[in-house]
């Protein structure tokens, strides 16, 4: 047997003349869960598509080598019969098939020309079993959560038994249980033999699961060391090439008025109309300070956030604003009373992907570009130059194609896009989702600087680690309600768990 089952020698992948991969050389051995991280930019995501034959041999520079034999790879089909699946952040799957037909999708069971209906089904219900997924395999995906969908594509996978998994930023769409849940796959699979390479932001994942961590830095290999010899701060010190310092940049500012009250808000289950997803909420936050909205995924968070922006159809007593009823029908009417949101997901909701950065920085206040109805694009010219230095954005110009932008740069233009709405109360839902650490760090000083400004900010997040560093306040929520009300002091990521999973209040109430 090899000593290792996977080999990446030399990599050295350009784009015109920038290189991508400089010369890069990973490892994997059998039975190991080999963890790869970097920021955005790094080079990651360009070596796993070396890996998968997106891109093709003799279109880089290197070799590839799986039990010591070298492969040519022209195709994501030759990556798949030398044994490599690759798992997606974005999912990707057919909406209008079966879930038995998307695990067997192109290897659908034929004999004489019919298709094995019973064959198909039998078998995708024993992957889904794999995947601890119990749902009729005859159900369209459509009909499926994001989360579910992610389940039934590592499913697929599974199916086509591979020798090397790679997962990237697979627990993104994920609730906690179903995180859980993978992790025990991934050991049971490791066990069995499988090899996995696992891409993630998330440094406690790492921690917890990988055998080895290696670090990726504009494009070049850093280092491979064992996890029992890391920290996270020198993971991500590694990956940063600095010192981290504090990564949480909150400072105590005075609070003041009250900005923004909403009161007794009511929200429909999107599916089950007899009940309320958000059931009788009360909630305010004021100058300056930074309230954390504190659930585990159906909550009624990003619903909450939702409702208040005129996006939902929604029933509420009073919605105060600046201590005067307000009514807002939709996300206009937010705007101009100066209620902001950063979404959950800036690909679907953030940004224009045709439009240049200084032209979706605008979108929210095309009043301010504008001349009795005619855009002045110097006007917005000058905007995005005057964003873009106030955020660090990485670009060349205000020109740029937000679609060439790193996931951190993406979100730091969608946030920019808010600021020049000029709000009193920004809404943030999960803002640092799919954002390497280092810009992560970067949206939190924005945060603080934007709070010691006294804006009014609301902050949604599935990372309590996150949401200790940033929050002067907590509001807890299970099942559509408050259950909790916890100040700074008290926050504890244990007591978040358990009572957002149904706990007992105990001494926090």
């Amino acid at each position: 047997m090899a000593e290792y089952t996977l080999e990446m020698k030399h990599i050295t992948k350009a784009f015109g003349g920038v290189k991508a991969l400089k010369d890069v050389s990973i490892d994997l051995k059998p039975r190991e869960i080999l963890a790869i991280c970097g920021e955005n930019g790094a080079g990651k995501s360009t070596l796993m598509k070396v890996l998968s034959g997106a891109y093709v041999h003799n279109s880089y520079t290197g070799e590839i080598l799986i039990d010591g034999k070298p492969q040519h790879f022209l195709t994501p089909a030759d990556s798949s019969a030398a044994g490599i699946e690759m798992i997606y952040q974005e999912i990707n799957v057919h909406l209008d098939l079966s879930i038995a037909e998307n695990v067997f999708l192109g290897r659908v069971p034929v004999k004489n020309g019919i298709v094995q209906w019973k064959t198909m089904f039998q078998e995708a219900e024993k992957y889904l079993q794999q995947v601890g997924l119990n749902l009729p395999v005859g159900m369209k995906m459509r009909d499926l959560s994001t989360s579910q969908c992610q389940m039934v594509s590592i499913a697929r996978a599974l199916s086509r038994k591979p020798r090397i998994l790679v997962l990237d930023e697979p627990t993104s769409p994920l609730t906690e249980n179903e995180v859980e849940a993978l992790f025990k796959i991934l050991v049971k699979l490791r066990d069995s033999g499988i090899s996995c390479i696992y891409i993630s932001h998330k440094m406690q994942e790492i921690m917890r699961l990988a055998d080895r961590v290696c670090v990726m830095r504009d494009g070049q290999y850093i280092w491979t060391k064992n996890v029992s010899e890391l920290t996270i701060d020198a993971v991500v010190e590694a990956m940063v090439n600095r010192k981290l310092g504090n990564m949480y940049p909150k400072k105590d500012v005075p609070l003041g008025d009250e900005v923004l009250a909403v009161h007794n808000l009511k929200i429909k289950h999107p599916y089950n109309k007899k009940k309320n997803i958000v059931n009788g909420i009360s909630l305010s936050v004021r100058k300056g300070e930074i309230l954390g909205l504190v659930g585990l995924v159906g909550a009624g968070r990003s619903e909450t956030f939702n409702a208040i922006m005129g996006n939902m159809e929604c029933s509420y007593d009073e919605i105060l604003l600046d201590g005067k009823p307000v009514h807002i029908r939709e996300p206009g009417d937010a705007i101009r009373l100066g209620i902001a949101m950063l979404s959950e997901d800036r690909k679907v909701n953030g940004f224009v992907p045709t439009l240049d950065i200084a032209q979706n920085i605008s979108l929210a206040r095309l009043d301010k570009v504008s001349h009795n109805g005619i855009l002045k694009t110097g006007t917005e010219d000058q905007y995005g130059r005057q964003f873009i230095e106030e955020l660090s954005i990485k670009v060349r110009g205000e020109h740029d194609k937000i679609t060439n932008l790193s996931g951190g740069n993406q979100q730091k233009v969608v946030l920019a896009k808010w600021l020049m709405a000029e709000p009193k109360v920004l809404l943030l839902d999960e803002p640092t989702r799919g954002i390497d650490v280092g810009a992560k760090a970067q949206i939190y000083q924005i945060m603080t600087r934007l709070a010691g400004q006294g804006m009014a900010i609301i902050m949604v997040s599935s990372e309590f680690p996150e949401l200790v560093g940033m929050c002067d306040r907590f509001l807890l929520l299970a099942d559509g309600e408050i259950k909790a009300e916890l100040p700074r002091e008290q926050a504890d990521e244990e007591v978040f768990l358990r009572i957002c999973s149904g706990g007992s209040i105990g001494k926090t109430c």
